[in-house]
């Protein structure tokens, strides 16, 4: 049974620090039997970002989600696992106004790191939160997660203006999101599309060259494998494979 204690002490080994920018993508399966479950997870990943940026996405892109058209970031629920969900609850969080591909933050820098996502056009622009991790120099665990969650590859093929990576209609679908004063904000959105199929799955292809670069590193937190990513690096890396050849996720 893994415990605060240990859980705290796996990430320690894995080399995340109390002034950590760090994103989790997260599979609370995979961690195996936590005493306290999923908010135990969570008290150790904010106990050992203490002084830092906590970050998990809390995306809202499936068919259940925004059914009125209309994102409300308080009450919309995560599609992207239990402790996503759960982290969007908790005292002190904010999520980002994002209506797909929102991001909810705990720390000092939360506010201006998640604000203005209600002026984006697509799921991972360069001017939005998943372009700010290369930014703020963040890194990205994968706590059993696998390296085809890798999300801010999503930004990195928005920036390099792959083709055919967003839906090819002439406008972009319509969803609305509440201000602070409860009015609607119109927030349009082109969605993830490509005639290969969902690129993403190809994402983890990386992964090897990612480690063997020492750009990531491999560990255990609990039961769960994990990698800890530089999102600079893995940024210029994957790049230039972009640059290269604008397919290469197309294929496996």
């Amino acid at each position: 049974m893994h415990t605060f204690s240990s859980l705290r002490a796996d990430l320690q080994r894995l080399g995340i620090g109390h002034d950590e920018r760090l994103l989790v993508h997260s599979s609370m399966k995979a961690l195996g039997q936590v005493e306290g479950g999923a908010d135990t997870v969570l008290d150790a990943l904010a106990a050992q970002v203490c002084d830092g940026l906590l970050l998990l996405p809390t995306h809202s892109w499936k068919e259940h989600n925004n059914p009125d058209g209309i994102f409300d970031p308080l009450t919309e629920p995560s599609c992207v696992g239990v402790l996503t969900e759960r982290f969007r609850h908790r005292k002190g969080v904010l999520r980002s106004w994002h209506p797909t591909h929102s991001i909810a933050g705990l720390g000092a820098q939360a506010r201006d790191f998640l604000a203005g996502e209600e002026l984006t056009r697509s799921p991972c622009p360069r001017n939005g939160c998943w372009g700010r991790l290369h930014d703020i120099g963040a890194r990205i665990l994968f706590l059993g997660a696998p390296a085809k969650a890798n999300t801010f590859l999503h930004s990195v093929e928005e920036w390099h203006g792959i083709p055919d990576r967003l839906a090819a209609q002439a406008t972009p679908f319509r969803i609305r999101v509440p201000d602070t004063g409860g009015r609607l904000v119109d927030c349009p959105q082109f969605r993830h599309h490509s005639s290969f199929g969902d690129v993403s799955q190809n994402y983890g292809k990386v992964a090897n060259e990612l480690l063997s670069l020492g750009i990531a590193r491999a560990g255990r937190v609990g039961d769960a494998s994990c990698l800890l990513c530089d999102v600079r690096a893995m940024a210029d890396l994957v790049g230039s494979h972009l640059s290269r050849n604008p397919h290469f996720f197309e294929t496996p």
